[in-house]
């Protein structure tokens, strides 16, 4: 806009600028599109000018929140135009950023910090700079964030989880976050308070004993500290030209730090939250993940460990044993982790039993050796000449948890010997393998596992799925299908498939052996051609059992499985119905 405007024009020009054009016959698209291209251009300028309230309120409804971002920055718009803009607009986090860059309006842009929603605050310091990557060699830096709006932020962040901490009461529908989430990373894990915390570490020290805040800092340090070290440092690491991760790296918390951390390291808050056998859980597995991040932890806070351990136990009597539920998917992990986190936090030797004798109730592993495939029989054996061995079977679905934890709770110096050895006792063979080949546990475990009797005509438990060619050499290859079927590799999640497949794709499959694989598997996963000469023979031209089978054929992922037998018979029985 040319600078020669006199200043009686600016009401004629706004006004014009800020109609919508229209022509005798009513409302001109074209023409309105280029009144707003040339009110945009001239709007810095004509703000600029302009004092009156009420035509700067004109000016400012037509500009975009970019536009008026950058204006606040440099001056142009200030706290005295904030009732125009948010009697149209929201607040958001760049206009009090840009509000805040003038040492005048930082108290007015701290004030709209509760209008921001609280998943935006944390933006107001983190995008401060919105030049950092497109600013020009030689250009002016941004100033620093007032250290009172920086205040004022981090203050705002903590106070969610500070408020979480006074009253803990879960919100509706927290029942269900058990299955997503093991511990309270979900509800302690504020990104926002967080990511204000790890720009000022300089001030941990003197936050940790804040009467305020000091809870909920604690948290965060104790939860984020060290994983985000190194996080950052691995990321250093993989950046070109640097130098290699180093493998003890200096830790982010001092040991001063860590103490002044300890009143929140059990998480005191939640100890009286309600269903104890779920929440005491979460607890138990959320102080051994700090105890994991923060090794120190276990000597500097030992007896603290060891009772609060014990309370857990009791308070959620996490070692009363409980039957697996059908579709409890989760179950044996539940119980893995229970030892794990025992064998790291308890002194406890009757609770450690226990873990013991929870560990020995768990299903026996399915091992299984997948069929022979001549691709894969030519990478493997390049890659890993030991994939076929038992103990190397054993970790393809990850089957080795059980005795992995058992090793691990052989280091504990509380546990006694002879809960472990009862375990061991029960071990599958590839269990035993395993620890043979691959564990890292105490002399006296390793010997005790060595010295497991083994009967002469016991087999190492792999359930070993062959081809043709190889079935073939045997004397009744349906007799090996058949034993395949009976094995409780079909009663693994992660292995039954693999079953099914080699039996439905070989030429020694019958129909009985057909019978006994669910539906599903046959008819949607494995070689449905293989079944389609059946139904064709068993439906025929019957209308009522084709309408059977097509209702039948809905397989939910939860639903009970329905054998392939099963459908077959359910066809002839809706042709006697009717």
């Amino acid at each position: 806009m040319s600078g020669d405007l006199p200043k009686e024009a600016l009401k004629t020009v706004i006004g014009a600028l800020c109609a919508p054009a229209a022509t005798p016959n009513g409302f001109d698209a074209q023409a309105d599109r280029w009144r707003e291209e040339a009110l945009k251009a001239a709007l810095p300028a004509l703000l600029a000018r302009t004092s009156a309230k009420r035509l700067r309120g004109q000016l400012l409804v037509h500009a975009e929140e970019k536009m008026l971002a950058a204006l606040a920055a440099d001056g142009t718009v200030t706290a005295a135009d904030m009732p125009a803009i948010l009697r149209h607009r929201r607040v958001w986090a760049g206009l009090i950023s840009a509000l805040a860059r003038h040492p005048g309006q930082v108290e007015a842009a701290i004030a709209l910090l509760p209008r921001l929603p609280s998943h935006e605050v944390e933006q107001v310091v983190r995008d401060w700079d919105p030049d950092r990557y497109t600013r020009t060699k030689g250009a002016a830096p941004a100033p620093p964030v007032p250290q009172e709006l920086f205040n004022a932020v981090l203050e705002a962040c903590l106070t969610p989880l500070a408020a979480y901490l006074l009253h803990p009461e879960p919100e509706e529908g927290w029942e269900a976050v058990p299955a997503f989430s093991k511990d309270w990373s979900l509800e302690l894990g504020d990104r926002a308070g967080w990511a204000m915390l790890a720009r000022c570490p300089q001030r941990w020290a003197q936050l940790t004993a804040h009467p305020v805040f000091g809870a909920a800092v604690q948290h965060l340090l104790l939860d984020q500290a060290e994983t985000q070290a190194l996080q950052d440092a691995q990321f250093r690491a993989a950046a070109p030209d640097s130098e290699e991760l180093p493998a003890d790296p200096a830790p982010a918390l001092s040991e001063d730090l860590l103490l002044a951390c300890l009143p929140a390291l059990c998480l005191p808050e939640l100890a009286d939250l309600p269903n104890p056998q779920v929440t005491a859980r979460r607890t138990l597995h959320h102080i051994a993940n700090r105890v994991r991040s923060n090794p120190r932890l276990a000597e500097l806070a030992a007896d603290q460990l060891h009772a609060a351990a014990d309370a857990l136990v009791t308070r959620g009597q996490l070692l009363t044993w409980s039957d697996k539920h059908q579709g409890d998917h989760e179950f044996d992990g539940r119980v893995l982790r229970l030892a794990e986190d025992l064998t790291l936090l308890s002194a406890n030797p009757d609770h450690l039993v226990g873990a013991c004798a929870q560990l020995a109730r768990l299903d026996q592993p399915a091992v299984v050796s997948p069929t022979p495939s001549r691709i894969l029989i030519r990478v493997l054996d390049n890659t890993d000449p030991d994939h076929d061995r038992p103990a190397r079977l054993l970790e393809r679905h990850y089957e080795h948890r059980r005795v992995q934890s058992l090793a691990t709770l052989a280091a504990n110096p509380h546990t006694p010997h002879t809960a472990v050895a009862d375990v061991l006792n029960g071990l599958h063979p590839a269990e035993l393998a395993w620890i043979a080949e691959k564990a890292d546990g105490p002399d006296w475990f390793l010997a005790t596992a060595a010295a497991v009797p083994v009967s002469e005509d016991e087999d190492d438990g792999v359930v070993r799925l062959l081809n043709d060619d190889e079935l073939g050499k045997h004397p009744d290859p349906a007799a090996v299908l058949q034993s395949w079927l009976d094995s409780p590799a079909t009663g693994e999640i992660l292995s039954r498939s693999e079953v099914y497949r080699a039996v439905v794709k070989s030429r020694y499959r019958t129909l009985e052996h057909l019978r006994q694989i669910p539906a599903d598997e046959i008819l949607a996963r494995h070689e449905p051609t293989v079944t389609l000469k059946i139904l064709l023979d068993h439906c025929g031209r019957s209308t009522d059992r084709w309408e059977a089978l097509a209702s039948a054929m809905t397989f939910g992922y939860d639903d009970e499985k329905v054998t392939f037998g099963e459908l077959l018979d359910s066809l002839a029985s809706a042709t006697e119905a009717t």
